[in-house]
């Protein structure tokens, strides 16, 4: 499994007052993609821009459109650009891949949203599902510095690893962890915006 597909899993295990919205953990499975390109060799950074390897197959339909798409004209792309160019709309490509694959067992109904059904909602016990919690459980240093900037829970009483990642590694990170922030921070201006128009009309 890549580290977006365990991050789905696991993001979909997070209580649901703690869950991450939608384009936030979007957000985080574009950086999660970044890293297992980089973990592959089919990408490098120089500083904070994301250079091609040679392209072949990855082994799974998303990570192989993830490849496929990455930048490879200089002086190529910042990892920044890349998570607001590959990001939107990809946890719900997630969803339905682990859908597809059997991984989550039951379709959550379209009229409900991307995060809303039952508490007991059903998921396949599927040899997918227990490598991404165990993953989840070991405290892995990638997946949990992803579910802290996706803001999908809590982890700063977790016990994690003391594992030095390479550069590469931590600068996906900062920057994914930026991109959340910055959308968190649009979605504020939005929504205080609308309350001052809602305010208008009420006078």
């Amino acid at each position: 499994m890549t580290t977006a597909q365990d991050l789905t899993l696991v993001a979909l295990d997070v209580p649901h007052e703690q869950r991450a919205e939608p384009g936030g953990l979007s957000l985080a499975l574009a950086g999660a993609e970044a890293i297992d390109l980089l973990t592959s060799g089919a990408l490098s950074l120089d500083g904070d821009r994301m250079v091609p390897g040679t392209q072949r197959p990855m082994g799974e339909t998303l990570l192989d459109r993830a490849a496929a798409a990455l930048d490879r004209r200089e002086p190529y792309e910042t990892v920044e650009n890349w998570l607001w160019r590959r990001g939107p709309g990809l946890a719900a490509a997630y969803l339905a891949e682990l859908e597809r694959s059997g991984a989550i067992a039951r379709p959550r109904p379209k009229r409900h949203g991307f995060w809303r059904g039952t508490a007991g909602e059903e998921r396949a016990a599927s040899p997918a599902r227990r490598a991404a919690e165990a993953r989840a459980a070991s405290c892995e240093p990638v997946l949990v510095g992803l579910l802290a900037a996706a803001r999908c829970q809590d982890t700063s009483s977790w016990d994690r690893q003391d594992d030095r990642d390479d550069d590469a590694v931590v600068t996906v990170l900062a920057a994914v962890g930026e991109a959340v922030t910055q959308l968190e921070a649009e979605r504020l201006r939005r929504a205080v915006e609308q309350d001052a128009f809602d305010n208008i009309w009420r006078v």
